[in-house]
Order: C-alpha cells, then sequence, then structure tokens
C-alpha cells in the first residue's frame, strides 16, 4: 500500500507510534471472506501474512501534535507493560514510551488521551508500572457506551479506569463530541459495532480529512469485504454496517484512513 511515516492535517501532524508487532493465528479469526478475498488482501496489504500461516499485526498507537503550539493528543495506548492484562496475547512487548521519545514527546506533554475502545491492546499504558497514570496531565477519553458494556470480570476497570477515576483523569463522553475546548477540527465520532462504544477520531481542515479508526477494521481483508467479521466483535452486525459506511465516504471523499492494526499506517481508498 505505501504510506508516509507522517500526514498532516491543516495545523495537525498525525504521527503512527507502533508499541508492538509480530505474527498471531489467523485461522477462524474471520468469517465470511471467500478465496478471493483473501487474494485481494494479500495483495493489499502482503506484510500481514506471515510464511507460516499467521497474522503479522502492528498495534499502533497515534500521536497528533498542534505545529502552532505543540499541543499533543495521543490516540490509543497499547498493550502496555509486561504485567498488563494484554501481556499473555500481545506478540511482542509493548514499548509506546520509548516510541514517543523518540518523537520528543515525554508523557507529561498530553493533554488528552482518546481510548478508541476498552479492550486490553488499546489501554495497556493508561497505567506505569506501578499502577499510576503514566499521562498524568491528559483527560483520557472514551464512550460512556463502552465503560456501561464492560462485563464484571473485565481487567479494564482495576487495571485502568478505577486509577484514571481516583486521579481525576476519566472523561466518559457521548455520542459524536470535539475532542477538546479550544481544539478545532478534531472531533470524536462514534464507530460502534467492534464495541458497544467504539470511537474513531476525525482530524479534517478543508477538504483534507484524516480518521484515524480503532478497531473498525483490523485486516485488509475487511477492506476488501467490509461484510467479512471479526471473532472480537461485539455486534457484527452493526460493526459491518459502520464500517460499509465509512469505507464508502472514504472511497467518495479521499478521506484517509489511519488504521491500528495494519501493516501500513495510512491508507487512501
Amino acid at each position: 500500500m505505501g504510506s508516509p511515516a507522517a500526514v498532516r492535517v491543516g495545523e495537525y501532524e498525525i504521527v503512527p507510534v507502533t508499541d508492538a508487532a509480530g505474527v498471531l493465528p489467523l485461522a477462524g479469526k474471520f468469517t465470511g471472506a471467500s478465496d478471493g478475498d483473501w487474494a485481494a488482501a494479500r495483495a493489499l496489504d502482503p506484510a500481514a501474512f506471515a510464511e507460516d500461516g499467521g497474522w503479522r499485526m502492528d498495534i499502533r498507537c497515534y500521536v497528533i501534535r498542534r505545529t502552532s503550539d505543540g499541543w499533543t493528543a495521543l490516540v490509543d495506548a497499547g498493550v502496555g507493560h509486561e504485567h498488563s492484562p494484554a501481556a499473555g496475547w500481545s506478540p511482542s512487548a509493548g514499548r509506546l514510551p520509548e516510541g514517543l521519545k523518540e518523537l520528543g514527546v515525554d508523557p507529561g506533554d498530553v493533554s488528552v488521551v482518546v481510548l478508541t475502545h476498552l479492550h486490553f491492546d488499546h489501554y495497556g499504558w493508561c497505567v506505569d508500572r506501578r499502577g499510576a497514570p503514566l499521562f498524568a496531565d491528559a483527560r483520557h477519553v472514551v464512550q460512556q457506551a463502552d465503560v456501561a458494556a464492560l462485563p464484571p470480570d473485565s481487567r479494564a476497570e482495576p487495571y485502568a479506569l478505577d486509577p484514571l477515576r481516583r486521579a481525576g483523569l476519566l472523561d466518559p463522553v457521548d455520542g459524536r463530541t470535539p475532542m477538546s475546548p479550544g481544539v478545532a477540527g478534531v472531533t470524536l465520532i462514534p464507530t460502534p459495532g467492534h464495541t458497544p462504544g467504539h470511537q474513531s477520531v476525525l482530524l479534517a481542515s478543508g477538504r483534507d480529512e484524516v480518521l484515524i479508526t480503532g478497531d473498525l477494521l483490523v485486516h485488509a481483508v475487511q477492506l476488501v469485504n467490509p461484510a467479512v467479521a471479526y471473532e472480537s466483535e461485539a455486534d457484527p452486525a452493526r460493526a459491518r454496517a459502520v464500517r460499509e459506511e465509512v469505507l464508502a465516504e472514504a472511497r467518495a471523499s479521499g478521506r484517509v484512513l489511519a488504521t491500528a492494526h495494519l501493516t501500513e499506517p495510512f491508507i487512501r481508498l
């Protein structure tokens, strides 16, 4: 597919940061894909197909920086450290703090952390190894629908949400919402289905737009055929409808998609 290392939208720079990467099993993860769909997906994202038949996946976060004054936001927080809920599942250790340091970003520079949803590979670095908020000066924005839908045994509450609440940093929102007061052109967009409160982040300036998609789509086979369902979708029918709508709009408008798990961060359909 081929993608630049960063994309500009108006006064914002969007920079991908890979927290973890490696190979996971692919068999049985997706339903509804034909042989032709898989062939087309391989042509679109060949690096996602490991030689052993596995799924080579990136776990990616995004830094948003306003070039005029350095205002900084982070979209998603990766798998986290070696004691995080994702540690036994992740194909490699999380390295988001190192990745941010390489960009010249200190955790204290981050004003807003957007969690696209509350799966464990997206909230891992909300806290450090001591269990304290890593981004201690940042509002952590999540859709209330995702918080409300957490099962009683979810590790998201004790691991991430409770420490953020105690620190006064958790900011549940409801529906389409500006990311932050005084931050023009950055909007949280509900894109439910993968989870009940899944959200994406839209940056817009004139005709230039980037949508940071979270897990709206997780593999190139869902670009080829948005009807293909992923096993972790809470509501596959709704996820399909939202994915179809988002992809159709991206094709019509030229909107760039910034993905969490494809091996190229930026896609223009």
